[in-house]
């Protein structure tokens, strides 16, 4: 089960939506729910700050973003006892959005973001919007937690309902199934899909997609088989999939590579992350 889940705080336009699925989750886990707060500043500008060189900032200004992300706060956690979260806490994390909730991760079950979280201004500070572009990605493949991105579309759904998983034999997509568990042991139904199974047969034993199903079944998870074979994109057939069974979660591995020390998304999770209409459940 997920006992601890943190949900990014910025104060824009995506974060209700994201709230929605991160209150649904922990009440139904029984889960306590942290709200992260990034004020923008990282902790070598923290650093500057208390020494003798050139502050980065002034200090009225790096105050005011951190009143600004407790005002934050303070509305997420109004927004979660209205949801009816029992255990909450919101925490204001001085450093960037994409470190910051890699701290975050650490400690928490699940981390919930949303699809493209818009840059959010400190609210009343009159201070330049913080970057928040990337965090899925960052968070997912450096953070070692699974990620449940949110679309903005998102409008409090049934998560899991039915769950669309991609399986390709690979590290990234059975640590994803391993991270869902606990989601796809409430689901009503589990489309394992495999896409072009044929094609890398060496990862699938004599029968591909009957193993998982069998150890998903021991946990007690409702699994069919689902093989597609296919010209389009697996990433096409994962969202086609979803959108025809009216799923409410899609969960697939997060492949990435590291280019220039940035950590890129492969191809697959990059098309499902930017264009999925469903929550979806990532792990690298």
């Amino acid at each position: 089960m997920y006992k601890t889940i943190v949900v990014h705080v910025d104060g824009g336009p995506s974060q209700a939506s994201r709230l929605q699925a991160a209150a649904l989750l922990a009440n139904a886990h029984d889960a306590h729910l942290i709200g992260a707060a990034p004020t923008g500043i990282s902790w070598l500008d923290l650093s500057l700050l208390s020494g003798s060189m050139a502050l980065p900032l002034p200090l009225d200004d790096f105050r005011g973003l951190r009143d600004a992300a407790a005002q934050q706060l303070a509305r997420f956690r109004d927004d979660a006892a209205r949801l009816g979260v029992a255990s909450v806490e919101g925490r204001v994390v001085d450093d960037a959005p994409d470190y910051g909730l890699l701290m975050q991760a650490r400690y928490a079950d699940l981390v919930v973001l949303s699809q493209n979280p818009a840059a959010a201004a400190a609210a009343g500070a009159g201070l330049p919007a913080l970057p928040a572009r990337g965090l899925p990605e960052q968070v997912t493949l450096r953070g070692g937690r699974p990620v449940l991105v949110v679309p903005d579309a998102y409008a409090g759904e049934l998560i899991p309902g039915t769950v669309v998983a991609g399986w390709d034999g690979s590290l990234p997509a059975l640590r994803a199934l391993t991270a869902a568990l606990p989601l796809l042991v409430r689901a009503g139904r589990v489309k394992l899909l495999l896409v072009n199974p044929d094609e890398t047969l060496a990862a699938h034993g004599d029968e591909p997609g009957a193993d998982m199903a069998l150890y998903l079944a021991r946990h007690g998870v409702r699994v069919d088989v689902v093989v597609e074979r296919t010209r389009a994109s697996a990433g096409h057939a994962l969202a086609a999939l979803a959108m025809d069974s009216n799923a409410g979660l899609l969960v697939i591995g997060a492949f990435g590579h590291s280019r220039y020390r940035e950590w890129v998304l492969g191809g697959v999770t990059r098309e499902l992350l930017g264009s999925t209409p469903v929550p979806l459940l990532l792990a690298h």
